[in-house]
């Protein structure tokens, strides 16, 4: 995430509502038409209010079994592991965690719709037996942009993330003719869990522009918001921020989203000042990533930062398994040895916490005896 100078120089296409919208549509020409939200789809600010009030303080991580290198491993019918996402959503519930957010991907609904969905509901399933709500992400630009469906690769040693997958991938997130296949996808998911009060929120498409695509992510960004317009399902959309730098993504995405989600790994001044950035929206904030403790974004400094401002809070990451997140970003050890201190996760593979007291303090934020 940036500094102060670039929060500023967002503010003024983050902050304001437009005056005047119109529809949506699939394909938009002209500045006007693609910033304008869909105001016959969009929750009103009211609407979002009043849905966030009515739940408690969202708590949660990003969650991928440990058994798992993507997402692809996690959905397929041959390696889903229900036993091992009953037992780690255990974990998370005993510290007072009440909300995953998960990432599916399109080829596991294009190989077996039916199945998939199954598969989906059994996770709910899970999830809600442990008291946990479920949001759910469509789409992603980072890490690997090849993927397939069969037998997922092995964790490559001491490397972050080194399995996990695009979706839809490049070159297909930048060529219409490709991306506009995925909408079956999209409307028939939404469509099928439009009322399932199990899931909290519907994340349409992860870090949109990044392995360096920027704004080459645009056209689909504005798809998938329109696809899932149509549908309206009854649980907020929305669509995280996560480079300032991406001013057109990023109008787009807030302008459009019925709650504002985000990403922020920085330390406390630089995270405080983006929630009051993006406050001027006067919708429900929801921090979809943070906690990276070499960068000093930390359960002890940012999870009462949050809840100081109310702001939901999933970090990146529960047990330690094959994503290796417990390793840096940019620094891979090439032995597999422990890093001198974890950058994500909060449980080792046998339930004991990698910090014992971080989970006391998310334990006490989340008054959780």
């Amino acid at each position: 995430m940036k500094k102060l100078s670039m929060l500023l120089l967002g503010l003024s296409l983050l902050g304001a509502p437009l005056a005047q919208a119109q529809k949506v549509k699939t394909k938009t020409k002209g500045t006007a038409a693609m910033l304008a939200p869909s105001q016959a789809g969009r929750w009103s600010a009211d609407k979002a209010n009043a849905w966030y009030a009515a739940r408690p303080w969202m708590t949660g991580a990003n969650f991928i079994p440990s058994t798992a290198i993507n997402q692809l491993e996690m959905w397929q019918a041959a390696t889903f592991d229900p036993a091992t996402i009953d037992k780690e959503l255990g974990w998370a519930e005993g510290i007072g965690f009440n909300t995953m957010r998960v990432f599916l991907h399109s080829l596991a609904w294009k190989e077996d719709p039916a199945g998939f969905k199954k598969r989906m509901n059994d996770y709910l399933a899970v999830a809600d037996k442990h008291h946990i709500g479920t949001i759910f992400v469509f789409f992603d630009d980072c890490w690997n942009k090849d993927s397939h469906i069969g037998t997922q690769p092995a964790p490559k040693t001491g490397i972050h993330n080194s399995g996990w997958l695009q979706d839809p991938g490049d070159p297909a997130s930048r060529d219409s003719a490709t991306f506009m296949q995925l909408r079956p996808y999209v409307t028939d998911v939404l469509t099928s869990f439009a009322h399932d009060k199990r899931i909290a929120l519907w994340d349409l498409y992860n870090e949109p522009g990044n392995q360096g695509k920027s704004t080459a992510s645009l056209p689909l960004v504005r798809n998938t918001f329109a696809w899932a317009e149509a549908v309206r399902p009854d649980q907020p959309l929305s669509m995280g921020i996560w480079n300032l730098d991406f001013q057109a993504l990023n109008t787009y995405q807030a302008l459009h989203s019925d709650v504002i989600t985000y990403h922020n790994y920085d330390e406390v001044p630089a995270h405080q000042r983006e929630i009051e950035l993006l406050e001027t929206h006067g919708r429900p904030l929801i921090c979809t990533e943070y906690m990276a403790r070499p960068r000093n974004s930390r359960f002890v400094n940012i999870l009462p930062l949050l809840k100081k401002y109310r702001v939901a809070a999933i970090n990146w990451g529960l047990v330690d398994g094959k994503t290796n997140t417990k390793y840096a970003w940019d620094t891979p050890l090439a032995d597999g040895s422990e890093p001198s201190e974890w950058f994500h996760e909060v449980f080792r593979k046998d339930g004991t916490p990698y910090r014992q007291d971080e989970t006391d303090l998310i334990k006490k934020l989340n008054s959780k005896p």
